[in-house]
C-alpha cells in the first residue's frame, strides 16, 4: 500500500500492462500508444481544468478529451453565490485518439473548434494557458457568452499526485493520471457583458492529466481544491472507486507546494440529495471534512450501451487533515468541488 515509485521507466511492458504499478511526487511513467494492447477506440485521454476564483466565488471548468469513438469538449461556469451552472458541450465522432492530445504533460499545444465552442491549451515551461470560448451560451441574466483567457502558473518546485494502476479483472486495462494542485491563476473571464479580471493570489486552478484504457464499467469519486490558508499554499485531491488500488490510493494534500499522502478515503454522501451535508473520512484517522454543497453540475445519458451520470458538486469544505509529522492542519469555507460520476461506455 502507497508504493512510491521514483524511478522513470515505461509505462506498459511487452504484454501491455504497467511495469510498476503506485504512485509518484513527478510524472515518472513514459506513455506510449504503441504499447497498448487494445483497439484505439478503446483508449481514452483527457485534459481537463478547474479554477476557482477565491475572491468571486465563481468557477470556470474546460475539458478536451478524446474517448477513442469520439471527442467530447466542455466549458462550464458555476457560480458559488447563487448555485446557478451554466455549461455547453460539442461531441466529435470517430477521433480514434487523432486529435493531438500529447502523451505528456509537458510542453505542448493542442486546440479544437466548431461554430459553438472553441478549446485550446497550451505548456511552455512554468506556465500553461488556457483559452476557450463559447458565443452562444445562455446565462442566468439572459445574456448570452462566456470567454476566458488564463494563464496557470505551475513552478518547478511544485510536487504533483501522480499514480499508475489497473484493474483486478484485466491487468491490461490501466489508469495513468497526473493532478496538479494549486496552480495560480491570472487572467480574464468574459461573462456576458461583464468582464472579471482574476489574480494569482486569489484564484487556483488543479489539471486533472488522464491516459488509460478502462474496463467498460466504472463508477469513481473525486474532490479537489486549491488555495491559500493564511497565505500558505494549500489543495487537496482526494478519489476512489476507480481500478485496483492496493499498490497506492491518489489521496494527498499539498502545502507549501509539498504533497502529504493519505491512505483510503470514504464520502459519506447523503441519500436525501446531493446538495445536502457530506462527510469525507480517511482510514488513517488523517483526513476529517464536512462539505457544504453549493451548485450540483450535473449530466445523465443513457444510450442503453453507453450510459454516463455525473454529479460535480461545488462548494466549501471545512476540517482537518493531519499532515506526515502529525500536526494538524485546519481550515475553513475553503471552495473546491467534489464528485461522483458513473459511466459505461
Amino acid at each position: 500500500m502507497q508504493h512510491e515509485v521514483t524511478r522513470k521507466q515505461p509505462l506498459l511492458d511487452s504484454r501491455g500492462r504497467i511495469v510498476e504499478e503506485g504512485w509518484a511526487r513527478r510524472p515518472v511513467w513514459k506513455y506510449e500508444k504503441r504499447d497498448i494492447r487494445a483497439n484505439a477506440l478503446r483508449i481514452k485521454e483527457w485534459d481537463y481544468y478547474a479554477i476557482i476564483s477565491h475572491e468571486h466565488q465563481l468557477g470556470v471548468c474546460v475539458t478536451f478529451s478524446d474517448l477513442g469513438y469520439a471527442g467530447l469538449f466542455a466549458v462550464a461556469l458555476v457560480d458559488l453565490k447563487t448555485g446557478h451552472v451554466s455549461q455547453t458541450d460539442a461531441v466529435k465522432i470517430g477521433t480514434r485518439g487523432k486529435l493531438g492530445l500529447a502523451p505528456h504533460s509537458g510542453d505542448h499545444t493542442v486546440a479544437w473548434t466548431n461554430k459553438h465552442l472553441r478549446v485550446a491549451f497550451s505548456r511552455r515551461g512554468e506556465r500553461r494557458r488556457i483559452l476557450f470560448g463559447a458565443p452562444k451560451l445562455l446565462l442566468p441574466n439572459g445574456e448570452r457568452g462566456l470567454d476566458a483567457d488564463l494563464t496557470l502558473v505551475q513552478p518547478a518546485n511544485l510536487e504533483s499526485m501522480n499514480i499508475a494502476t489497473s484493474w483486478k479483472e484485466k491487468r491490461t486495462a490501466f489508469y495513468l493520471n497526473e493532478k496538479v494542485n494549486c496552480l495560480a491563476t491570472s487572467g480574464t473571464v468574459r461573462i456576458g457583458t461583464k468582464r472579471i479580471v482574476l489574480h494569482p493570489h486569489e484564484a487556483f486552478g488543479v489539471l486533472d492529466w488522464g491516459r488509460g484504457r478502462w474496463t467498460y464499467e466504472n463508477r469513481w469519486f473525486w474532490a479537489s481544491a486549491s488555495g491559500l490558508v493564511d497565505d500558505r499554499c494549500f489543495g487537496f485531491n482526494l478519489g476512489y472507486g476507480f481500478t485496483d488500488r492496493s499498490p497506492a490510493s491518489e489521496n494527498a494534500l499539498w502545502l507549501d507546494r509539498r504533497i502529504h499522502k493519505l491512505e483510503e478515503v470514504t464520502f459519506h454522501i447523503p441519500e436525501s440529495s446531493y446538495q445536502d451535508p457530506w462527510t469525507i473520512t480517511s482510514s488513517d484517522n488523517r483526513c476529517e471534512l464536512t462539505f457544504t454543497p453549493i451548485a450540483d453540475r450535473q449530466s445523465n445519458m443513457n444510450l442503453l450501451v453507453v450510459k454516463s451520470v455525473q454529479h460535480q458538486v461545488f462548494g466549501h469544505f471545512s476540517g482537518t487533515f493531519v499532515l506526515d509529522d502529525g500536526t494538524p492542519f485546519t481550515f475553513q469555507d475553503f471552495p473546491g468541488f467534489a464528485e461522483d460520476v458513473y459511466n459505461r461506455y
